[in-house]
């Protein structure tokens, strides 16, 4: 049975986008990721976003593109926006699906916000220094007027002005500390830095924390209280804050180094931020997981198996442990697995308890999804 919430903080004097989404999904939606952040759900959190519905409206002449750094800068930020409008009306919300945005200029643009320049090609982005300077040298601090940084805030006002909190604009992908350092230390030389150099490690791992925070600060200052909830670059909605914390560097260290220079700030990261959720990207960083499950303000865990390995239906054991562990599991990223293929990891585990299924898919799928979304309680 669902419950019911209080009224969101919507504005339902203005008026309503043409979104296939309405107040009552939302109650709804908030009522149930509340039961599921606090272990008290039922079932698991099950959302599935397919597009291809007609909608309704000509197409604009701006393309779709995931990543908001390749649009040319003469591009307004309601263009962009008005461009996710769009795709929105082509999407159907299954599940626990709701309507969200994410203004995304790459995977880690905390480099970017730092002072580094991002590098577009037609399938990503990434982020390079402007020079690369000796660790010794390097100081990365806060820059409120950085170019980048002013126009991710102008495309995330731009999605809160337009939406009025009918769509969740979700935080700019701002990645993890080291990751950030590897943008301005490329990854062969912040190996080497590890033994080298472990004090200016860790200063410039500590100082990207405090920037990293302080823009998280000054976007949340521009998402709340207009937005429905709080959200990242995963979809997990969540009433209070919530991040997506990472660190893939950490795939080419091993434990002692993860101890070091790692775990302290992923740590203190989670106290800061009540519903803490991190990234585990690829079997090489399994040898860090019973560390990461050791951090009591971490809420939950994303386990990605990476290429060239089995896929995610095939890690009970993983799943298992970090349940054992009291954590939450969010399984797969962007398109996701299967839905049949999360019925398989369920029937491994013996039950649905504390896990969330997130799929991104086409219109066509839905009569297969349908049945999967009905067998755990969420159609």
């Amino acid at each position: 049975m669902r419950s019911t919430a209080p009224p969101s903080r919507q504005n339902n004097s203005e008026p309503a986008l043409p979104i296939e989404f309405d107040q009552p999904r939302w109650d709804t939606i908030r009522a149930d990721a509340r039961a599921w952040w606090a272990g008290e759900l039922d079932r698991p959190l099950m959302q599935a976003r397919l597009t291809g519905l007609d909608p309704g409206r000509p197409e604009p002449d701006l393309p779709q593109d995931e990543y908001a750094s390749r649009y040319d800068p003469s591009v307004s930020p309601e263009r962009i926006v008005e461009r996710w409008e769009y795709d929105l009306c082509r999407t159907r919300f299954l599940g626990d699906a709701f309507p969200t945005v994410k203004p995304f200029f790459g995977a880690g643009a905390a480099a970017a916000f730092l002072g580094a320049n991002i590098h577009n090609t037609e399938h990503t982005s990434w982020f390079v220094p402007k020079e690369v300077r000796a660790i010794a040298d390097l100081d990365l601090p806060y820059l409120p007027d950085d170019p980048w940084l002013r126009r991710a805030r102008e495309v995330t006002g731009a999605a809160i002005d337009h939406f009025r909190g009918s769509v969740q604009v979700a935080m700019v992908d701002l990645g993890g500390t080291l990751d950030v350092l590897s943008s301005f230390r490329p990854s062969n030389l912040l190996l080497t830095d590890l033994y080298d150099s472990p004090e200016d490690v860790i200063r410039l791992n500590w100082q990207i924390h405090e920037g990293w925070f302080r823009l998280f600060d000054e976007f949340n200052e521009i998402l709340q209280p207009v937005n429905p909830a709080y959200t990242a670059w995963t979809p997990l909605f969540s009433e209070v804050p919530y991040y997506m914390f990472q660190c893939d560097f950490c795939y080419m260290i091993g434990p002692e180094h993860f101890e070091r220079f790692v775990k302290p700030e992923i740590a203190a990261a989670c106290g800061r931020v009540p519903h803490a959720f991190y990234h585990l990207d690829g079997s090489g960083q399994l040898p860090h997981l019973d560390s990461l499950l050791e951090i009591d303000e971490l809420t939950g865990i994303q386990w990605v198996p990476g290429g060239g390995v089995p896929e995610e239906d095939t890690w009970p054991e993983v799943y298992r442990k970090i349940r054992d562990a009291g954590k939450l599991v969010q399984i797969g990223v962007e398109p996701g697995v299967s839905a049949q293929a999360f019925a398989r990891i369920v029937d491994q585990l013996g039950d649905a308890t504390g896990l969330a299924w997130i799929y991104w898919g086409d219109i066509s799928e839905e009569d297969t999804i349908m049945p999967v979304l009905e067998k755990f309680g969420a159609a």
